[in-house]
């Protein structure tokens, strides 16, 4: 085959070359922006799985929190039952959205078992009352910044959803987006107040 014959094949078959080029430069942006959405995808599938380890943890220390005010908020059953029954749907919680709202309800929880202890004069001079509040202090505070990194996971799939090609390869693959995870704007407030110590 010479110049000539190429030339010529070339200007007879351009629309079907320009085609076949155009099909291929779209199939490789699709393939591209698949799989950065499955790497994001499983970015924020690990950074919520950090954020459940810490959470499990916090399940773990409520019961020994609820046996150290047991004696003291006996006038709180109401609170105490709501704090546990809070934690049980916590756990059984499968969806990162059902986690969201069950981890809500032991936040707010727990928060006002620790405001009524607060005004119980009884628990001003407890050690171990003081314990447990300091290590569900630690664990939102780590909670807090593993929820940093998945909230920022969370805004970079989704922003790649919403771009172009990422918008019709979601379509397609039936990627949806991701929520934030917030326990509320408060959940450390209680947490962190100071215990007044009265000699």
């Amino acid at each position: 085959m010479n110049w000539d014959t190429l030339a010529a094949f070339a200007a007879a078959n351009a629309g079907m070359i320009a085609g076949g080029a155009a099909i291929s430069i779209g199939g490789m942006m699709a393939w591209a922006s698949h799989n950065r959405l499955a790497a994001l995808d499983e970015r924020c599938t690990t950074a919520f799985a950090d954020i459940d380890v810490l959470l499990k943890h916090r399940h773990a220390v409520i019961p020994g929190l609820i046996e150290s005010v047991k004696a003291f908020v006996k006038h709180e059953r109401d609170l105490l039952a709501a704090v546990l029954e809070a934690r049980t749907e916590a756990i059984k919680a499968m969806s990162p959205e059902l986690k969201l709202k069950a981890e809500r309800n032991v936040t707010q929880t727990v928060n006002a078992l620790i405001s009524a202890c607060d005004r119980n004069p009884d628990f001003k001079a407890s050690l171990h009352f003081k314990e447990f509040r300091d290590d569900l202090k630690d664990i939102e505070n780590r909670v807090t910044a593993s929820r940093r990194f998945y909230n920022l996971a969370v805004d970079e799939f989704n922003a790649t959803l919403r771009q172009f090609p990422g918008n019709l390869v979601s379509k397609l693959g039936g990627l949806k987006r991701r929520p934030h995870f917030d326990l509320g704007h408060d959940s450390r407030a209680r947490l962190d107040e100071a215990v007044a110590v009265a000699f």
